[in-house]
C-alpha cells in the first residue's frame, strides 16, 4: 500500500483527510449541518465506509462524521462517491469550523430554535467565511437553554437560548404551596421570611417560572439569546466571558460577524481567540464588539495578507 509523503498527508488534511496514526490510511471527515443528514446520506456513508474505509462510521465532538481506514489512493474515489448525495469533507484548519447545536428546537426545556439557528449560522460563516484564514481555529455553539448540554460556554462564541422573567412582588399573595418557586431548579426564586424572593443575581434566564403564577405575578420580560465569548476546551480550560444583555437573533449574527473581524484583524497567528481577548482585555473587546466601528474596516480586513499559516493543528 501506497505511503503518503507528509506534504501529502498536510494537503489533503486542509480538504478534511486526517492521517491515523498507522501513516497509511485516512479519516475522512464528513460535514454535517449540526449533526443532521438524511436516511439517504446515511446510507451513502455505510456504503462509503464498507468500500473505502475499515466498515466503521464515528463521531466527532463537533457532530460531525468521520470514516477511519481510507487508502491515500482511494480519496478521490471516495470524494466523488458520497457526493452524489450532496456530502463534502472539511471542518479542518484555521477557519470557522462546523457549528454545533443541541436539540433545543424540539427539546422540553428548549427556549428557541437551535436548529435554525445553527444552520443559519452555518451558512452565513462556516461555508460564507470558508475561505478566510483567522490565527486558529474558531468554534460556534448554540444551546437551546441554560442546562447548556453542548457547553455553548466552552466554544469560541457561545449561544444560549433566554426567557428573562418579570416579578411583580405587588401582585404575589405569597402561598405557601407557590408553583414557580417549586419550579426554579436553582432557588434564584425563594421563600425568604414567608414572601416570594427573586433573586435576579441567581437567575439563569430558564423560564420555568414564567406564566405559572395563578395571580400572573411573573412574566416574560424578555427572550432571545446570552453570549458567551472566547471559550475554549482542551490542555488549558478557559471558560467563555460573558457578554452581559440579551441579544436578539439579528444582533447574534452581527456580534459573530464583529467578532471573527476584530479576530482576524488583532489576533496573532497561533493565539486562540479567548487568549486574544484576555490579551485585549475583556471589556476593551466587548466594547468593540458592542459598536459598529469595525464594520467600517471590514473589506480592508477580509482583504488584507494575514495568518496565511494558522495555528490549527487539527
Amino acid at each position: 500500500m501506497y505511503k503518503p509523503t507528509e506534504a501529502e498527508k498536510k494537503a489533503v488534511k486542509g480538504r478534511g483527510f486526517l492521517a491515523n496514526n498507522d501513516g497509511v490510511h485516512f479519516s475522512a471527515r464528513i460535514i454535517t449541518v449540526n449533526g443532521v443528514i438524511t436516511s439517504a446520506q446515511a446510507i451513502t456513508l455505510a456504503e462509503a465506509a464498507e468500500k473505502f474505509g475499515n466498515g466503521k462510521v464515528t463521531y466527532t465532538s463537533r457532530m460531525t462524521i468521520e470514516l477511519p481506514g481510507l487508502a491515500y489512493e482511494d480519496i478521490e474515489p471516495f470524494t466523488e462517491f458520497i457526493a452524489r448525495d450532496g456530502l463534502v469533507t472539511g471542518g479542518t484548519g484555521s477557519r470557522v469550523r462546523p457549528v454545533v447545536a443541541c436539540k433545543g428546537t424540539v427539546c422540553v426545556h428548549g427556549l428557541c430554535d437551535t436548529q435554525a439557528l445553527a444552520a443559519e449560522i452555518h451558512e452565513i460563516f462556516y461555508k460564507g467565511w470558508y475561505d478566510v484564514k483567522l490565527p486558529h481555529k474558531f468554534k460556534i455553539g448554540v444551546g437551546g437553554c441554560p442546562n447548556n448540554c453542548i457547553k455553548p460556554d466552552l466554544n469560541d462564541f457561545g449561544i444560549v437560548g433566554q426567557r428573562v422573567p418579570a416579578f411583580d412582588a405587588d401582585m404575589c399573595n405569597s402561598c405557601k404551596k407557590c408553583p414557580p418557586v417549586s419550579l426554579c431548579p436553582i432557588h434564584a426564586l425563594h421563600m425568604e421570611d414567608g414572601e416570594v424572593v427573586l433573586d435576579e443575581t441567581l437567575c439563569n434566564n430558564c423560564g420555568k417560572c414564567i406564566d405559572k403564577c395563578t395571580f400572573d405575578t411573573i412574566e416574560e420580560k424578555a427572550s432571545g439569546y446570552k453570549l458567551y465569548v472566547g471559550g475554549k476546551w482542551g490542555k488549558a480550560v478557559r471558560p467563555g466571558t460573558p457578554v452581559k444583555g440579551v441579544f436578539s437573533k439579528d444582533q447574534v449574527l452581527s456580534c459573530i460577524e464583529k467578532a471573527l473581524l476584530i479576530y482576524r484583524e488583532q489576533g496573532k497567528t497561533g493565539e486562540r481567540f479567548g487568549i486574544m481577548i484576555d490579551r485585549l482585555g475583556a471589556d476593551n473587546f466587548i466594547s468593540q464588539l458592542l459598536s459598529d466601528e469595525i464594520l467600517a474596516r471590514k473589506q480592508q480586513i477580509l482583504d488584507a495578507p494575514l495568518h496565511l499559516e494558522g495555528g490549527a493543528q487539527c
